[in-house]
Protein backbone atom coordinates (compact mmCIF):
# COMPACT_ATOMS: atom_id res chain seq x y z
CA UNK A 1 0.00 0.00 0.00
CA UNK A 2 1.70 3.47 -1.18
CA UNK A 3 -0.67 5.75 -0.43
CA UNK A 4 -3.39 6.30 2.57
CA UNK A 5 -7.26 5.85 2.30
CA UNK A 6 -9.22 3.06 1.73
CA UNK A 7 -9.60 1.22 -1.73
CA UNK A 8 -12.63 -0.79 -2.62
CA UNK A 9 -10.05 -2.98 -4.78
CA UNK A 10 -8.00 -3.61 -2.09
CA UNK A 11 -10.81 -4.80 0.75
CA UNK A 12 -10.55 -8.33 0.70
CA UNK A 13 -13.96 -9.61 1.89
CA UNK A 14 -15.17 -8.03 -1.38
CA UNK A 15 -12.29 -8.97 -3.60
CA UNK A 16 -12.75 -12.73 -2.31
CA UNK A 17 -16.62 -12.74 -2.91
CA UNK A 18 -16.17 -11.41 -6.97
CA UNK A 19 -13.10 -13.83 -7.65
CA UNK A 20 -14.75 -16.68 -5.81
CA UNK A 21 -18.28 -16.46 -7.67
CA UNK A 22 -16.32 -16.53 -11.06
CA UNK A 23 -14.41 -19.13 -10.21
CA UNK A 24 -17.45 -20.86 -8.82
CA UNK A 25 -19.15 -21.13 -11.65
CA UNK A 26 -16.44 -22.44 -13.52
CA UNK A 27 -15.80 -25.25 -11.11
CA UNK A 28 -18.27 -28.59 -11.61
CA UNK A 29 -20.26 -29.31 -8.04
CA UNK A 30 -18.60 -33.01 -8.73
CA UNK A 31 -15.35 -31.46 -7.08
CA UNK A 32 -16.41 -32.10 -4.11
CA UNK A 33 -17.84 -35.18 -4.68
CA UNK A 34 -14.56 -37.08 -6.50
CA UNK A 35 -12.36 -35.67 -3.25
CA UNK A 36 -14.76 -37.35 -0.72
CA UNK A 37 -14.49 -40.22 -2.87
CA UNK A 38 -10.96 -40.25 -3.26
CA UNK A 39 -10.35 -40.17 0.63
CA UNK A 40 -12.65 -43.23 1.31
CA UNK A 41 -10.49 -45.27 -1.42
CA UNK A 42 -8.01 -44.24 -0.08
CA UNK A 43 -8.38 -44.84 3.71
CA UNK A 44 -8.28 -48.62 5.01
CA UNK A 45 -11.33 -47.50 7.25
CA UNK A 46 -13.89 -45.87 5.23
CA UNK A 47 -16.17 -45.67 8.53
CA UNK A 48 -13.12 -43.80 10.37
CA UNK A 49 -12.36 -41.35 7.41
CA UNK A 50 -15.99 -40.31 7.53
CA UNK A 51 -15.67 -39.39 10.67
CA UNK A 52 -12.77 -36.11 9.83
CA UNK A 53 -15.02 -34.99 6.63
CA UNK A 54 -17.39 -31.71 7.11
CA UNK A 55 -19.17 -30.73 4.00
CA UNK A 56 -21.68 -27.83 4.51
CA UNK A 57 -24.27 -30.37 4.99
CA UNK A 58 -23.04 -31.74 8.50
CA UNK A 59 -24.16 -30.00 11.44
CA UNK A 60 -20.99 -29.07 13.19
CA UNK A 61 -19.27 -28.09 9.85
CA UNK A 62 -19.77 -24.44 11.30
CA UNK A 63 -18.17 -24.95 14.31
CA UNK A 64 -15.29 -26.88 12.84
CA UNK A 65 -15.10 -24.17 10.12
CA UNK A 66 -14.80 -21.17 13.02
CA UNK A 67 -13.49 -22.82 15.96
CA UNK A 68 -9.72 -21.21 15.45
CA UNK A 69 -10.51 -18.43 13.58
CA UNK A 70 -8.82 -15.52 15.38
CA UNK A 71 -9.52 -12.58 13.01
CA UNK A 72 -13.72 -11.48 12.35
CA UNK A 73 -12.94 -10.00 9.62
CA UNK A 74 -12.74 -13.36 7.40
CA UNK A 75 -15.35 -14.90 9.66
CA UNK A 76 -18.77 -13.31 7.77
CA UNK A 77 -21.68 -14.13 5.86
CA UNK A 78 -20.04 -13.51 2.83
CA UNK A 79 -16.65 -15.20 3.27
CA UNK A 80 -16.00 -17.64 1.24
CA UNK A 81 -16.08 -21.01 2.67
CA UNK A 82 -14.43 -24.40 2.00
CA UNK A 83 -15.92 -27.21 0.07
CA UNK A 84 -14.62 -29.60 2.32
CA UNK A 85 -13.04 -29.79 5.75
CA UNK A 86 -10.63 -32.23 6.98
CA UNK A 87 -9.48 -32.87 10.35
CA UNK A 88 -6.74 -35.59 9.88
CA UNK A 89 -5.84 -38.19 12.86
CA UNK A 90 -2.77 -38.91 11.49
CA UNK A 91 -0.02 -38.43 8.98
CA UNK A 92 -1.33 -41.27 6.21
CA UNK A 93 -4.81 -38.78 6.26
CA UNK A 94 -2.71 -35.55 5.56
CA UNK A 95 -0.94 -37.54 2.58
CA UNK A 96 -4.14 -39.14 1.45
CA UNK A 97 -5.84 -35.48 1.53
CA UNK A 98 -2.86 -33.99 -1.13
CA UNK A 99 -3.29 -36.81 -3.36
CA UNK A 100 -7.03 -36.25 -3.60
CA UNK A 101 -6.90 -32.45 -3.96
CA UNK A 102 -4.42 -32.96 -6.58
CA UNK A 103 -6.53 -35.58 -8.74
CA UNK A 104 -10.08 -34.06 -7.90
CA UNK A 105 -8.42 -30.29 -8.89
CA UNK A 106 -9.06 -28.47 -5.58
CA UNK A 107 -7.39 -25.76 -3.68
CA UNK A 108 -6.02 -26.86 -0.42
CA UNK A 109 -5.18 -24.46 2.52
CA UNK A 110 -3.86 -25.49 5.48
CA UNK A 111 -4.36 -24.69 9.20
CA UNK A 112 -2.67 -25.34 12.22
CA UNK A 113 -4.31 -22.80 14.57
CA UNK A 114 -5.91 -19.60 12.27
CA UNK A 115 -3.98 -16.65 13.48
CA UNK A 116 -2.50 -15.98 10.31
CA UNK A 117 -2.97 -12.51 9.59
CA UNK A 118 -4.79 -12.78 6.15
CA UNK A 119 -7.34 -15.26 6.81
CA UNK A 120 -5.03 -17.56 4.12
CA UNK A 121 -5.13 -21.09 6.42
CA UNK A 122 -9.01 -20.72 5.63
CA UNK A 123 -10.01 -18.50 3.23
CA UNK A 124 -9.41 -18.88 -0.65
CA UNK A 125 -10.92 -17.14 -3.93
CA UNK A 126 -10.61 -20.72 -5.48
CA UNK A 127 -12.87 -23.60 -4.61
CA UNK A 128 -11.29 -24.95 -1.85
CA UNK A 129 -10.37 -27.53 0.98
CA UNK A 130 -9.23 -27.06 4.24
CA UNK A 131 -6.57 -29.66 5.79
CA UNK A 132 -7.16 -28.44 9.88
CA UNK A 133 -4.11 -29.87 11.74
CA UNK A 134 -5.96 -29.90 14.78
CA UNK A 135 -6.27 -33.85 15.69
CA UNK A 136 -2.26 -33.63 15.03
CA UNK A 137 -1.01 -32.03 17.56
CA UNK A 138 1.20 -34.85 19.78
CA UNK A 139 4.29 -33.21 22.03
CA UNK A 140 7.26 -35.35 23.09
CA UNK A 141 9.57 -33.97 24.83
CA UNK A 142 13.41 -35.54 25.84
CA UNK A 143 14.32 -33.43 28.57
CA UNK A 144 18.16 -35.04 28.69
CA UNK A 145 18.67 -34.50 24.77
CA UNK A 146 17.42 -30.99 24.73
CA UNK A 147 15.15 -31.52 22.02
CA UNK A 148 11.44 -32.32 21.04
CA UNK A 149 9.14 -34.07 18.17
CA UNK A 150 6.31 -31.26 18.22
CA UNK A 151 3.49 -32.02 15.50
CA UNK A 152 2.20 -28.75 13.38
CA UNK A 153 -1.07 -28.35 15.28
CA UNK A 154 -0.08 -28.01 18.00
CA UNK A 155 -0.14 -24.72 20.06
CA UNK A 156 2.95 -23.00 21.46
CA UNK A 157 1.07 -22.99 24.74
CA UNK A 158 1.04 -26.62 24.50
CA UNK A 159 4.59 -26.59 23.52
CA UNK A 160 5.67 -24.45 26.98
CA UNK A 161 3.52 -26.67 28.87
CA UNK A 162 4.70 -29.58 27.81
CA UNK A 163 8.19 -28.74 28.40
CA UNK A 164 7.42 -27.54 31.35
CA UNK A 165 6.00 -30.64 33.08
CA UNK A 166 9.84 -31.98 32.35
CA UNK A 167 12.02 -29.46 33.42
CA UNK A 168 12.04 -26.20 34.86
CA UNK A 169 15.33 -25.10 33.38
CA UNK A 170 14.60 -25.99 29.48
CA UNK A 171 12.13 -23.70 27.31
CA UNK A 172 11.92 -23.00 23.81
CA UNK A 173 11.79 -19.16 22.03
CA UNK A 174 8.53 -18.74 20.34
CA UNK A 175 5.92 -16.31 21.10
CA UNK A 176 3.85 -14.84 23.79
CA UNK A 177 0.46 -15.66 22.34
CA UNK A 178 -0.33 -19.31 23.71
CA UNK A 179 -2.96 -20.28 21.31
CA UNK A 180 -0.86 -20.15 18.03
CA UNK A 181 -0.43 -23.01 15.72
CA UNK A 182 3.16 -24.46 15.13
CA UNK A 183 2.88 -25.07 11.59
CA UNK A 184 2.08 -21.43 10.62
CA UNK A 185 4.58 -19.69 13.33
CA UNK A 186 7.35 -21.93 12.51
CA UNK A 187 6.86 -21.50 8.92
CA UNK A 188 7.21 -17.76 9.45
CA UNK A 189 10.43 -17.72 11.36
CA UNK A 190 8.50 -17.45 14.83
CA UNK A 191 9.61 -14.86 17.61
CA UNK A 192 8.97 -13.78 20.99
CA UNK A 193 10.97 -12.43 24.05
CA UNK A 194 13.69 -14.91 24.25
CA UNK A 195 15.06 -13.60 20.27
CA UNK A 196 18.06 -11.92 21.75
CA UNK A 197 19.13 -14.65 23.73
CA UNK A 198 18.24 -17.66 21.56
CA UNK A 199 16.96 -16.26 17.87
CA UNK A 200 13.87 -17.36 16.33
CA UNK A 201 11.79 -20.49 16.95
CA UNK A 202 13.02 -21.60 13.18
CA UNK A 203 16.79 -20.74 14.17
CA UNK A 204 16.09 -23.92 16.29
CA UNK A 205 14.86 -26.60 14.40
CA UNK A 206 16.44 -29.36 13.70
CA UNK A 207 14.63 -31.67 11.75
CA UNK A 208 11.51 -32.32 10.37
CA UNK A 209 8.83 -34.13 8.39
CA UNK A 210 7.17 -32.88 5.65
CA UNK A 211 3.96 -34.44 3.09
CA UNK A 212 4.85 -33.33 -0.66
CA UNK A 213 3.26 -32.62 -3.53
CA UNK A 214 3.35 -35.87 -4.37
CA UNK A 215 1.80 -37.13 -0.56
CA UNK A 216 5.28 -38.80 -0.03
CA UNK A 217 6.58 -38.20 3.54
CA UNK A 218 9.91 -36.74 3.51
CA UNK A 219 12.34 -36.17 6.63
CA UNK A 220 15.53 -33.65 6.49
CA UNK A 221 18.05 -36.48 5.11
CA UNK A 222 15.53 -37.20 2.22
CA UNK A 223 13.82 -33.88 1.69
CA UNK A 224 17.77 -32.34 1.27
CA UNK A 225 19.08 -29.13 3.08
CA UNK A 226 17.83 -26.76 0.09
CA UNK A 227 13.97 -27.38 1.16
CA UNK A 228 15.12 -27.95 4.79
CA UNK A 229 16.31 -23.93 4.84
CA UNK A 230 13.26 -23.29 3.00
CA UNK A 231 10.17 -24.54 4.92
CA UNK A 232 12.04 -22.64 7.83
CA UNK A 233 11.10 -19.31 7.53
CA UNK A 234 9.47 -19.28 3.64
CA UNK A 235 6.20 -19.17 4.42
CA UNK A 236 3.41 -21.86 5.46
CA UNK A 237 1.29 -23.70 2.48
CA UNK A 238 3.92 -22.90 0.15
CA UNK A 239 6.45 -26.17 -0.32
CA UNK A 240 4.50 -28.56 1.13
CA UNK A 241 3.08 -30.05 5.00
CA UNK A 242 5.17 -29.90 7.46
CA UNK A 243 3.46 -32.26 9.79
CA UNK A 244 6.15 -32.52 12.53
CA UNK A 245 8.80 -30.97 13.88
CA UNK A 246 12.20 -31.28 15.77
CA UNK A 247 13.62 -28.55 18.11
CA UNK A 248 16.18 -27.63 20.42
CA UNK A 249 15.13 -26.61 23.90
CA UNK A 250 17.21 -23.77 25.29
CA UNK A 251 18.63 -23.16 28.69
CA UNK A 252 17.23 -20.83 31.31
CA UNK A 253 17.94 -20.05 34.82
CA UNK A 254 15.49 -21.23 37.44
CA UNK A 255 14.69 -18.15 38.05
CA UNK A 256 13.52 -14.67 35.65
CA UNK A 257 12.57 -11.35 36.06
CA UNK A 258 9.24 -9.80 34.66
CA UNK A 259 8.02 -5.92 34.16
CA UNK A 260 5.68 -3.81 32.89
CA UNK A 261 6.42 -0.37 33.52
CA UNK A 262 3.35 1.81 32.25
CA UNK A 263 4.31 5.88 31.10
CA UNK A 264 2.03 7.93 29.88
CA UNK A 265 2.88 11.22 27.62
CA UNK A 266 2.57 13.57 30.92
CA UNK A 267 4.97 10.69 33.04
CA UNK A 268 7.48 11.79 29.91
CA UNK A 269 6.92 8.83 27.68
CA UNK A 270 7.49 10.40 24.45
CA UNK A 271 11.34 10.76 25.80
CA UNK A 272 11.21 7.66 27.74
CA UNK A 273 10.65 5.64 24.02
CA UNK A 274 13.00 8.27 22.18
CA UNK A 275 15.73 7.19 24.68
CA UNK A 276 14.78 3.12 23.81
CA UNK A 277 15.57 3.80 21.05
CA UNK A 278 19.10 4.10 20.79
CA UNK A 279 19.71 1.30 23.48
CA UNK A 280 17.10 -1.69 23.17
CA UNK A 281 18.67 -3.52 21.25
CA UNK A 282 22.26 -2.85 22.81
CA UNK A 283 21.79 -4.24 26.58
CA UNK A 284 23.16 -7.56 27.19
CA UNK A 285 21.31 -10.37 25.52
CA UNK A 286 19.55 -11.51 28.85
CA UNK A 287 16.94 -8.68 28.46
CA UNK A 288 14.18 -7.86 26.42
CA UNK A 289 12.97 -5.09 26.25
CA UNK A 290 9.73 -4.33 24.20
CA UNK A 291 7.20 -1.43 23.80
CA UNK A 292 3.31 -1.63 23.92
CA UNK A 293 2.48 2.08 23.06
CA UNK A 294 -1.83 2.39 22.68
CA UNK A 295 -3.94 5.64 23.59
CA UNK A 296 -5.98 4.90 26.84
CA UNK A 297 -8.08 6.65 29.37
CA UNK A 298 -6.03 7.52 32.54
CA UNK A 299 -7.39 9.37 35.37
CA UNK A 300 -10.42 10.76 33.17
CA UNK A 301 -8.20 11.49 30.59
CA UNK A 302 -7.63 10.13 27.02
CA UNK A 303 -3.57 10.33 26.98
CA UNK A 304 -1.05 8.15 24.88
CA UNK A 305 1.03 5.38 26.91
CA UNK A 306 3.90 3.46 26.30
CA UNK A 307 4.20 0.36 28.62
CA UNK A 308 8.05 -1.43 28.73
CA UNK A 309 7.48 -5.16 29.12
CA UNK A 310 10.46 -6.75 29.69
CA UNK A 311 11.78 -10.73 30.52
CA UNK A 312 15.22 -10.95 32.28
CA UNK A 313 16.93 -14.47 32.29
CA UNK A 314 18.21 -13.42 35.90
CA UNK A 315 16.93 -12.21 38.88
CA UNK A 316 16.17 -8.74 40.45
CA UNK A 317 19.61 -8.37 42.27
CA UNK A 318 21.21 -8.65 38.78
CA UNK A 319 18.84 -6.44 37.09
CA UNK A 320 18.24 -3.45 39.26
CA UNK A 321 21.78 -2.52 38.98
CA UNK A 322 21.86 -3.15 35.26
CA UNK A 323 18.86 -1.00 34.56
CA UNK A 324 19.78 1.65 37.06
CA UNK A 325 23.19 1.80 34.93
CA UNK A 326 21.77 1.06 31.63
CA UNK A 327 18.76 2.91 31.46
CA UNK A 328 18.29 5.27 34.73
CA UNK A 329 15.62 7.23 32.76
CA UNK A 330 13.10 4.36 33.40
CA UNK A 331 13.30 4.42 36.90
CA UNK A 332 12.74 0.83 37.51
CA UNK A 333 12.56 -0.43 41.31
CA UNK A 334 12.14 -3.67 42.45
CA UNK A 335 8.30 -3.32 43.24
CA UNK A 336 8.23 -3.09 39.75
CA UNK A 337 9.60 -6.58 39.12
CA UNK A 338 8.38 -10.71 39.70
CA UNK A 339 10.38 -13.15 40.16
CA UNK A 340 9.39 -16.30 38.25
CA UNK A 341 9.92 -19.22 37.10
CA UNK A 342 10.12 -19.09 33.03
CA UNK A 343 6.63 -21.14 32.75
CA UNK A 344 5.35 -18.50 34.76
CA UNK A 345 6.84 -15.88 33.06
CA UNK A 346 4.93 -17.45 29.70
CA UNK A 347 1.85 -16.93 31.78
CA UNK A 348 2.30 -13.63 32.50
CA UNK A 349 3.53 -12.28 29.01
CA UNK A 350 -0.16 -14.04 27.95
CA UNK A 351 -2.26 -11.95 29.93
CA UNK A 352 -2.41 -15.20 32.82
CA UNK A 353 -0.71 -14.11 35.68
CA UNK A 354 -1.45 -16.17 38.74
CA UNK A 355 -3.17 -18.56 36.95
CA UNK A 356 -2.85 -22.43 36.57
CA UNK A 357 -0.48 -23.46 33.64
CA UNK A 358 -3.08 -26.03 32.39
CA UNK A 359 -4.71 -22.22 30.85
CA UNK A 360 -2.08 -22.79 28.53
CA UNK A 361 -3.71 -26.10 26.64
CA UNK A 362 -6.54 -24.04 25.60
CA UNK A 363 -6.68 -23.59 21.80
CA UNK A 364 -9.70 -20.39 21.53
CA UNK A 365 -8.85 -16.86 22.67
CA UNK A 366 -10.98 -14.89 25.31
CA UNK A 367 -11.53 -12.64 22.64
CA UNK A 368 -11.66 -12.38 19.29
CA UNK A 369 -11.96 -9.31 17.45
CA UNK A 370 -11.73 -7.64 13.74
CA UNK A 371 -8.25 -6.59 13.13
CA UNK A 372 -5.22 -5.21 10.39
CA UNK A 373 -1.91 -5.66 11.01
CA UNK A 374 1.13 -4.28 9.02
CA UNK A 375 4.81 -4.32 10.29
CA UNK A 376 8.30 -2.31 10.20
CA UNK A 377 11.69 -2.89 10.44
CA UNK A 378 13.48 0.06 12.12
CA UNK A 379 17.56 0.83 11.40
CA UNK A 380 17.92 4.72 12.60
CA UNK A 381 15.94 5.86 15.76
CA UNK A 382 13.17 7.94 14.88
CA UNK A 383 13.30 11.53 15.67
CA UNK A 384 10.80 13.01 18.70
CA UNK A 385 8.93 14.74 16.11
CA UNK A 386 7.72 11.15 14.41
CA UNK A 387 6.89 9.90 17.49
CA UNK A 388 4.77 13.03 18.32
CA UNK A 389 3.39 11.91 15.02
CA UNK A 390 2.43 8.73 16.06
CA UNK A 391 0.97 9.78 19.13
CA UNK A 392 -1.24 12.17 16.97
CA UNK A 393 -2.77 9.71 15.09
CA UNK A 394 -3.52 7.38 17.92
CA UNK A 395 -5.93 10.10 19.01
CA UNK A 396 -7.65 9.54 15.62
CA UNK A 397 -8.65 6.40 15.93
CA UNK A 398 -12.14 5.46 16.90
CA UNK A 399 -14.61 2.59 17.43
CA UNK A 400 -11.57 0.19 18.24
CA UNK A 401 -8.01 1.09 19.26
CA UNK A 402 -4.75 1.13 17.56
CA UNK A 403 -1.39 -0.39 18.80
CA UNK A 404 2.05 -0.62 18.20
CA UNK A 405 4.18 -2.74 19.29
CA UNK A 406 8.02 -2.44 19.22
CA UNK A 407 10.24 -5.26 19.61
CA UNK A 408 14.11 -5.29 19.95
CA UNK A 409 16.51 -6.80 17.78
CA UNK A 410 20.39 -6.91 18.55
CA UNK A 411 22.06 -9.68 20.43
CA UNK A 412 21.61 -13.30 19.00
CA UNK A 413 19.86 -11.89 16.37
CA UNK A 414 22.67 -9.31 15.00
CA UNK A 415 25.07 -12.77 15.18
CA UNK A 416 23.17 -14.59 12.68
CA UNK A 417 23.83 -14.37 8.60
CA UNK A 418 20.95 -12.93 6.79
CA UNK A 419 21.28 -16.08 4.67
CA UNK A 420 20.91 -18.90 7.31
CA UNK A 421 17.51 -19.15 6.57
CA UNK A 422 14.27 -17.45 4.50
CA UNK A 423 13.84 -14.95 7.11
CA UNK A 424 16.54 -12.28 6.73
CA UNK A 425 16.25 -9.95 9.37
CA UNK A 426 19.10 -9.99 11.07
CA UNK A 427 21.83 -7.20 12.17
CA UNK A 428 21.90 -3.65 11.14
CA UNK A 429 17.81 -3.56 12.88
CA UNK A 430 17.50 -1.61 15.84
CA UNK A 431 13.76 -2.67 16.06
CA UNK A 432 10.64 -4.60 14.64
CA UNK A 433 7.23 -2.50 15.07
CA UNK A 434 3.92 -4.41 14.83
CA UNK A 435 1.20 -2.03 13.67
CA UNK A 436 -2.24 -3.19 14.83
CA UNK A 437 -5.68 -2.37 14.35
CA UNK A 438 -8.57 -4.00 16.07
CA UNK A 439 -12.18 -3.19 16.67
CA UNK A 440 -15.51 -5.40 18.03
CA UNK A 441 -18.15 -3.55 15.54
CA UNK A 442 -19.59 -5.01 12.56
CA UNK A 443 -19.93 -3.82 9.15
CA UNK A 444 -18.41 -2.28 6.57
CA UNK A 445 -18.12 1.08 7.89
CA UNK A 446 -16.03 0.38 11.25
CA UNK A 447 -13.53 -1.92 8.48
CA UNK A 448 -13.34 0.94 6.06
CA UNK A 449 -12.42 2.89 9.03
CA UNK A 450 -10.16 1.31 10.92
CA UNK A 451 -8.06 -0.10 7.92
CA UNK A 452 -7.66 3.38 6.40
CA UNK A 453 -6.39 4.50 9.80
CA UNK A 454 -3.73 2.03 10.26
CA UNK A 455 -2.76 2.71 6.00
CA UNK A 456 -2.30 6.44 7.16
CA UNK A 457 -0.46 5.32 10.36
CA UNK A 458 1.68 2.79 7.78
CA UNK A 459 1.92 5.93 5.30
CA UNK A 460 3.36 8.82 7.51
CA UNK A 461 6.43 6.37 9.13
CA UNK A 462 7.82 5.60 5.39
CA UNK A 463 10.34 8.01 5.43
CA UNK A 464 11.35 6.34 9.19
CA UNK A 465 11.66 3.02 8.48
CA UNK A 466 13.09 0.18 6.27
CA UNK A 467 13.52 1.53 2.79
CA UNK A 468 14.49 -0.19 -0.99
CA UNK A 469 12.54 -1.86 -0.04
CA UNK A 470 10.71 -1.32 2.77
CA UNK A 471 10.75 -4.68 4.99
CA UNK A 472 8.14 -6.78 6.47
CA UNK A 473 8.03 -9.68 8.46
CA UNK A 474 6.31 -12.72 6.52
CA UNK A 475 4.24 -13.56 9.65
CA UNK A 476 2.18 -10.49 10.15
CA UNK A 477 0.74 -11.35 6.45
CA UNK A 478 0.12 -7.91 4.73
CA UNK A 479 -2.01 -8.27 1.61
CA UNK A 480 -1.26 -4.24 0.87
CA UNK A 481 2.21 -4.87 -0.11
CA UNK A 482 0.77 -7.32 -3.18
CA UNK A 483 -0.73 -9.85 -4.46
CA UNK A 484 -0.02 -13.19 -5.88
CA UNK A 485 -3.01 -13.98 -8.36
CA UNK A 486 -2.55 -17.57 -7.79
CA UNK A 487 -1.90 -18.29 -11.61
CA UNK A 488 0.54 -16.57 -13.72
CA UNK A 489 2.49 -14.24 -11.48
CA UNK A 490 5.55 -12.65 -12.96
CA UNK A 491 8.57 -12.09 -11.08
CA UNK A 492 8.25 -8.39 -11.19
CA UNK A 493 5.12 -9.05 -9.30
CA UNK A 494 5.88 -11.58 -6.65
CA UNK A 495 8.92 -9.81 -6.27
CA UNK A 496 7.22 -6.60 -4.69
CA UNK A 497 6.56 -8.84 -1.63
CA UNK A 498 8.50 -11.22 -1.98
CA UNK A 499 11.58 -8.87 -1.68
CA UNK A 500 10.12 -7.54 1.31
CA UNK A 501 9.81 -10.51 3.51
CA UNK A 502 12.59 -11.91 2.21
CA UNK A 503 15.09 -9.83 0.62
CA UNK A 504 17.58 -11.61 -1.51
CA UNK A 505 16.37 -14.90 0.12
CA UNK A 506 13.70 -15.11 -2.12
CA UNK A 507 15.46 -15.81 -5.27
CA UNK A 508 16.87 -18.87 -3.72
CA UNK A 509 12.89 -19.57 -2.49
CA UNK A 510 11.21 -19.21 -5.94
CA UNK A 511 14.36 -21.81 -7.23
CA UNK A 512 14.03 -24.17 -4.37
CA UNK A 513 9.95 -24.14 -5.16
CA UNK A 514 10.29 -24.56 -8.94
CA UNK A 515 12.25 -27.71 -7.51
CA UNK A 516 9.43 -29.04 -5.69
CA UNK A 517 6.24 -28.10 -6.69
CA UNK A 518 6.35 -26.86 -10.18
CA UNK A 519 3.04 -27.06 -10.88
CA UNK A 520 2.58 -24.19 -7.84
CA UNK A 521 -0.04 -27.04 -5.87
CA UNK A 522 0.47 -25.95 -2.88
CA UNK A 523 -0.10 -21.49 -2.92
CA UNK A 524 -2.11 -18.62 -1.44
CA UNK A 525 -1.58 -14.99 -1.91
CA UNK A 526 1.70 -14.82 -1.06
CA UNK A 527 3.43 -17.95 -1.56
CA UNK A 528 6.43 -18.27 -3.39
CA UNK A 529 5.76 -19.17 -6.81
CA UNK A 530 8.04 -21.14 -9.19
CA UNK A 531 9.35 -20.17 -11.98
CA UNK A 532 7.34 -22.20 -14.34
CA UNK A 533 4.27 -19.73 -13.41
CA UNK A 534 6.00 -17.16 -15.09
Amino acid sequence: MNSPGFKISSFLPFLFIIYFLSFSKAISADHHEDFVECLHLQSQDSNSISKIIYTPINSSYSSVLQFTINNRRFNTSTTPKPLVIVTPLNISDVQASVVCAKQSGLHLRVRSGGHDYEGLSYVSVLPFVIIDLINIQSVNVDAVNRTAWVESGATIGKVYYSIAQKSRTLAFPAGVCPTVGVGGHFSGGGYGVLLRKFGLAADNVVDALLVDVNGRLLDRESMGEDLFWAIRGGGGNTFGIVVSWKINLVPVPSTVTVFTVHKTLEQNATQLVNRWQYIADKFVDDLFIRIIIERVNSSGKTTVRASFNSLFLGSIDRLLPYMQENFPELGLVQQDCIELSWIESILYFAGFSNSPREVLLNRTQPTVRFFKAKSDYVKQPMPETVLEGIWDRLFEVGLGSGQLILSPYGGRMSEISESSLPFPHRAGNIYKIQHLAWWDVEGIEASIKHISWIRRLYSFLAPYVSKNPRLAFVNYRDLDIGVNNLGNTSYKQASIWGKKYYKANFDRLVHVKTQVDPANFFRNEQSIPPLSSW
